[in-house]
């Protein structure tokens, strides 16, 4: 016989897991740490999308050039304040390997800030006649591009503490991160070789695309391209692609699958900078680009996992573009005479 004063049997609590919070649906503002912010990255990215489409197919030019740099203003914010809402919601979740935001969204941020940034800051300067196909207008693109990793990763990644300059490779005092350099930069040999003779024998089925990089011409803009491709681009393009995104991904798919996806992101943002009049010879440029960007993207993820070192990954970056730099003044030197 049962004793009635005793209380009911409680039923077993649910599962509560590791105590993070349940991921909330992505169309749903209910659980959201700052719904506010997440609503701002949905309508700024959506609307600034749609007003950039439809400045580029407007008709009036006086009007598209000021109608663009609105959208692309409202396409920055949202994409900002997606990766924050990201970050925020992700921070909270200790199940998370990783829990900061998406790389690919912040490159997406990254891409519309740092066109409304070069359009502002050199639109003036070209009608003061500085040419924007001149080596100093790519060194000033750059750098502003540069400036733009650095406060974007500042202010989604190492504010909300989803990773600190530290775990990004920037940890080493002076004299290893000198060795580190040099280390790299005799590694970017040997990756320079293997790219051109993979790059010869693809450019027999496919048109390689032309160079990037404005014609120098003289000792000065050789001394401005070596600062571009050299110094400024190996700087912020290691910071994004192997400090903040190898590392990222490295944490929740493991070193080897984190390797191969940065190699891939890296070659396919550069293709971005691709364009051709003709789609025939686009796609051929772009495929070009992408599989020989590959090597030099494998092993810059390679060296700086292996050495947890951003400035390997530099070094090895700036050789390989500084290299070519050179060995292209020297053609073109040798051409003339």
């Amino acid at each position: 016989m049962t004793d009635r004063s005793e209380p009911p049997p409680v039923p077993p609590a649910p599962d509560e897991g590791d105590g993070s919070p349940p991921a909330p649906s992505i169309l749903s503002l209910e659980g959201r740490a700052v719904p506010a912010l997440y609503l701002i990255g949905w309508v700024g990215s959506i609307l600034g999308l749609g007003i950039v489409v439809v400045s580029l197919l407007s008709t009036s030019s006086s009007a598209s050039g000021w109608i663009f740099l609105a959208g692309l203003a409202l396409l920055g914010i949202g994409l900002v304040a997606a990766a924050g809402s990201q970050a925020v919601e992700r921070g909270r979740r200790p199940d998370l390997a990783y829990r900061g935001p998406a790389p690919v969204l912040v490159f997406a941020a990254v891409v519309a800030i740092v066109l409304l940034v070069v359009v502002v800051v050199l639109a003036p300067l070209s009608v003061l006649g500085l040419d924007a196909g001149s080596p100093l207008a790519t060194t000033l693109e750059l750098a502003l591009t540069a400036l733009v990793y650095v406060a974007l990763i500042r202010l989604l990644v190492v504010g909300p503490g989803a990773l600190s300059w530290a775990d990004m490779g920037l940890r080493h005092p002076a004299a290893i991160a000198l060795r580190d350099l040099l280390l790299g930069a005799a590694l970017g040999v040997p990756v320079l070789l293997v790219t051109l003779l993979l790059g010869g024998l693809l450019s027999r089925v496919v048109e390689p695309g032309p160079s990037v990089l404005p014609a120098f011409g003289n000792a000065a803009g050789l001394l401005l391209n070596l600062a571009s491709a050299a110094i400024i681009a190996p700087i912020g393009e290691e910071l994004f692609f192997r400090g903040f995104a190898t590392t990222a991904w490295s944490r929740s798919i493991g070193a080897w699958p984190a390797i191969a996806r940065g190699a891939a992101f890296f070659a396919a943002a550069h293709v971005l900078t691709l364009m051709d009049a003709s789609f025939g010879a686009g796609v051929q440029h772009a495929a070009y680009a992408f599989i020989t960007l590959m090597p030099v993207g494998l092993a810059l993820g390679w060296v700086f996992l292996s050495r947890r070192s951003l400035y390997a990954a530099i070094g090895l970056h700036a050789a390989f573009n500084g290299l070519q730099i050179l060995a292209l003044f020297a053609f073109a030197s040798g051409a003339a005479t």
